[in-house]
């Protein structure tokens, strides 16, 4: 039998940190905009220090996300923070660029590395020779559907981990395209004003004024979310099943309860599949309890897991 997998959730605060393992949660996802992207909240390396003091009395996990596109001036410090996250005690760090997994080797060879190259981490042979670099996880496109994702496992060196609740990011630019489009209304936003996660901004189609896309502009430019949740706890099975070591839920934009609900259903699922896989039975009430809380305006869906064209 597979091993239990994970349950995994980006945190903004030490609070949130404590409501989510108390919740179920087995690992966190915590960082700063310098180096990493749509979290829920800044966490400095003073946090994280705290952080993982919070997370080893849970018997939990830290990673932290540098997954945001490197430049040359962000290079400059990017051996000291590894070093710095490092000393901190974190678990583990999350990345894309090359460039972080070099400096990882060079000043905190210790530090375990999850790949993630976003929508382009697809196959099981690019994500092995991350993992003959140094990387011990790939995070799987979220564009990958069931079949493709169950059938990875097997043909992996490293562990996987799948998105499967919450919202998903579907644009991303380094240009601040909210502040040029007020500007162009002619209601131009005064240096320091918010555009990000608390502003409230939604992209509408006019095809689908139904659909409201969250959409944030912060450090890193401008960034546009789904406007559905994804939730495949139905299935949940099949994944666990197949060997996924790790299941990420999204909390962004997400207040704690609604987190800590959601946390506690994935849980009860886990529990219930390894306390007897043979006998396991999906239970309704773990999917009522997310009901109940979730946004009318935002449709719980299966994402991708059941489409045949992806990309």
């Amino acid at each position: 039998m597979s091993k239990k997998p994970e349950i995994l959730v980006p945190a903004g605060s030490l609070e949130e940190l404590k409501r989510y393992f108390a919740a179920g949660a087995d690992a966190a996802i915590i960082g700063e905009a310098k180096y990493g992207m749509r979290l829920p909240g800044e966490m400095t390396t003073r946090d994280i220090a705290a952080a993982v003091q919070v997370a080893r009395e849970y018997g939990a996990k830290i990673y932290v996300s540098l997954n945001n596109l490197m430049t040359n001036a962000l290079l400059d410090g990017l051996s000291d923070y590894v070093k710095q996250v490092a000393e901190c005690g974190a678990d583990a760090i999350e990345f894309g660029d090359p460039s972080v997994l070099q400096a990882v080797r060079k000043v905190a060879p210790q530090l375990k590395l999850h790949w993630n190259a976003e929508m382009t981490s697809t196959n099981y042979a690019t994500a092995n020779y991350w993992g003959s670099k140094g990387a011990s996880r790939v995070v799987l496109a979220r564009e990958l559907n069931m079949d493709e994702i169950t059938a990875m496992p097997p043909s992996l060196n490293i562990e996987a981990e799948v998105q499967v609740h919450g919202m998903t990011n579907i644009y991303h630019s380094k240009r601040s395209l909210v502040q040029s489009y007020m500007t162009h209304q002619g209601r131009p936003v005064a240096p320091g004003s918010d555009l990000g996660l608390n502003r409230g901004l939604f992209l509408v189609e006019a095809e689908r004024p139904d659909e409201k896309f969250p959409i944030f502009e912060d450090a890193n430019g401008t960034h546009i979310m789904s406007s559905d949740d994804i939730c495949i706890l139905e299935d949940l099975h099949m994944l666990m099943a197949s060997g996924v070591d790790s299941f990420k839920i999204e909390t962004m934009l997400k207040s704690a309860a609604y987190n800590e609900i959601v946390i506690t259903s994935y849980r009860k699922a886990i529990e219930a599949y390894f306390s007897d896989p043979e006998g396991y039975e999906f239970d309704e009430s773990w999917m009522d309890a997310i009901r109940e809380v979730q946004d009318p305006e935002r449709e719980l869906t299966f994402g991708f897991f059941y489409k045949e064209q992806v990309y």
